[in-house]
């Protein structure tokens, strides 16, 4: 028996140990017991008020993974797009990668990383039982034997693992495999949740085996192994990121009115405010920015290369600064207070700050960056200043997303409809509503792509490219489209999504992220009962018809022309399957026609 977090278990005489007081031993029974009972209450609330459609297992993989990674603030799709449970897992639930500290996506371009970049693997056992075993420990050591051991081909691994597993696999060792050369930071964080109260000495015994099986593989590696009990699950879930941060100052500010402050900040203070106790980058703080970090860029290049050198110019001569938009803000004692802060132009910066002096002594560090910390008194200020500060540096229109009218309006629309948009990341999340009810960005995007434009090689290849190209943005965020396409579309993808992951037919589901959005896009044709319907056809399609019985019979159809091109993920990359299927359906549409018409004539 573990005690509660934070207070410190009384010792004993070992003398005296089996004469321990029977009071004592009592309370600390009923401590754990506590720590269950409301953790599984915590459990049932929010399986109902978020979890609607999960089962209780599915639940606590998402919740657990939540809780283990709660430092990197991932929203919904993030956390579900992690779990690999089910046969062939290898002892794993879920598994995320991330290269410094940003999750890792199909278009990373890892090639412009530099030096000593970070990558860690997180591996997540969850499982719902009172307790911790042997087995599942002995489970990770076999698995790891075959993930780390390079030697080992990923394709040979593909008989013994599912295809998740072996995707996030070999997207580590790719991204290793690529960067070897500039001496990556590797870390293997493994993390073992359960609803347990106690962990023995020989589960805890098992981990020393794991860890040397890891370390012989890898060099160098840094290896760590949690254990979450109920206390800890309990702890976690009570913990959100901050919502007042304290910023020091290199002198007090100016206040250019009631609604904001102008501050010159010490590079050294800088990082300590982006960054936690851990020294991770506070992720959650850049969400209000409009792009993300671009890497290896001319003009980072530049904002590096002032970081690192010290020159007689003070770092704000040579740098725009930063500007953060707050819900509140007060000075005093050389210090701001800031609520809700959000970074929302400064994020290249901020990066290559973090990049340059993280871990370093910065104690004789004398130069300074400009800091603006504003308060909008509303969103469409907010959104103007996160427009206005973005558009005076030379990016892409097509990186200003979020702030575009038709994202506000399909939020509205959604909102409205009971769903929601999350064009702020984890606004919706944070708030408490319903994970399958909160359709992120990239998302919609996809569902658009697949069902309305009947691109479902695009949607399943491109995802990140959907809403960073112009062209391909336009023609799926159109202010001329009627806003229902972007319920309607989203609501069929995750219909069709749940249904291919309850079917019996166990290839369907080893399958599922390559014949979802075909799947989807085929049903969407077949249910428009035209050959090339319009966008307003789609608009206005009957989701309560997205059942079983309708469904099933389309997976039959993708299914078997998946496998007769190869069943591979170049297939689902590629554009071969979707012709084969929208053609088959032009020929269905077109002899049901002239069927019709004859029988008609006759």
């Amino acid at each position: 028996m573990d005690c509660v977090e934070g207070e410190e278990r009384p010792k004993q005489n070992p003398i005296r140990a089996k004469n321990v007081s029977r009071l004592n031993l009592r309370g600390w029974c009923h401590m754990s017991a506590n720590d269950l009972i409301l953790l599984n209450q915590l459990l049932d609330l929010r399986l109902s008020e978020i979890g609607q459609g999960l089962t209780e297992e599915e639940f606590f993989e998402i919740f657990s993974a939540e809780q283990v990674l709660k430092d990197d603030d991932l929203s919904y799709e993030e956390l579900s797009a992690g779990v690999v449970d089910g046969g062939g897992d290898g002892g794993i639930d879920s598994l995320f990668f991330f290269v410094n500290n940003v999750p890792f996506y199909d278009e990373m371009d890892v090639g412009v990383l530099k030096r000593g970049a970070r990558l860690r693997l997180v591996l997540i056992q969850s499982k719902s039982s009172e307790g911790f075993t042997e087995v599942a420990i002995e489970k990770l050591i076999s698995s790891a034997r075959d993930f780390f051991d390079l030697n080992k081909k990923i394709e040979d691994l593909s008989v013994v693992y599912n295809k998740d597993v072996i995707g996030k696999v070999a997207n580590f060792r790719n991204t290793y495999f690529a960067l070897v050369s500039k001496f990556p930071e590797v870390h293997i964080y493994y993390a073992y949740a359960t609803k347990g109260v106690d962990i023995h000495p020989d589960v805890e015994r098992k981990v020393s085996v794991l860890k040397e099986t890891i370390e012989s593989l890898l060099s160098p590696v840094s290896f760590s192994f949690g254990f979450f009990k109920a206390s800890d699950l309990l702890l976690s879930s009570r913990k959100s990121p901050p919502t007042t941060l304290t910023l020091k100052l290199a002198e007090n500010p100016i206040s250019t009115s009631q609604e904001g402050f102008v501050a010159l900040v010490s590079l050294g203070d800088y990082l300590n405010f982006i960054t936690d106790e851990n020294g991770h980058l506070r992720a959650y703080l850049f969400e209000g920015n409009v792009r993300d970090y671009q890497g290896k860029t001319e003009v980072n290049g530049e904002i590096r290369r002032t970081v690192e050198s010290v020159t007689a110019e003070d770092f704000w001569w040579l740098n725009n600064g930063v500007s953060i938009i707050c819900s509140k803000a007060s000075s005093g004692s050389k210090t701001l207070t800031i609520e809700d802060p959000e970074i929302v132009n400064g994020l290249q910066t901020s990066r290559e700050i973090y990049n340059a002096l993280q871990g370093k002594d910065l104690e004789k560090e004398r130069r300074n960056i400009l800091v603006r910390v504003l308060t909008p008194q509303n969103q469409e200020s907010r959104d103007h200043i996160i427009k206005a500060t973005n558009s005076q540096t030379p990016i892409p229109a097509s990186s200003l997303r979020a702030t575009d009218k038709i994202h506000r309006d399909i939020e509205d629309f959604l909102y409205s409809r009971g769903y929601y948009y999350d064009r702020r990341k984890n606004y919706y999340k944070n708030i408490g509503k319903p994970l399958k009810k909160i359709f992120g960005i990239p998302f919609v995007a996809q569902s658009v792509m697949a069902c309305a434009l009947s691109e479902p090689a695009n949607a399943r290849a491109r995802p990140s490219s959907l809403i960073k190209k112009d062209e391909a943005y336009s023609r799926i965020f159109n202010s001329q489209y009627p806003l229902e396409i972007y319920l309607i579309c989203p609501i069929i993808v995750q219909s069709i999504s749940d249904i291919i992951r309850q079917c019996d037919v166990v290839d369907y589901r080893v399958h599922a992220n390559n014949i979802l959005f075909y799947v989807s896009a085929l049903w969407a044709l077949r249910h428009s009962g035209v050959p090339s319907p319009r966008i307003s056809q789609i608009a206005h399609l009957d989701i309560e018809q997205v059942r079983a019985e309708t469904v099933l019979p389309v997976i039959d159809i993708v299914w078997r022309e998946y496998i007769r091109l190869g069943g591979n993920d170049q297939i689902a990359k590629g554009t071969e399957l979707a012709s084969v299927l929208i053609e088959k359906h032009r020929q269905e549409v077109v002899a049901s026609f002239k069927k019709t018409a004859g029988e008609c004539s006759g």
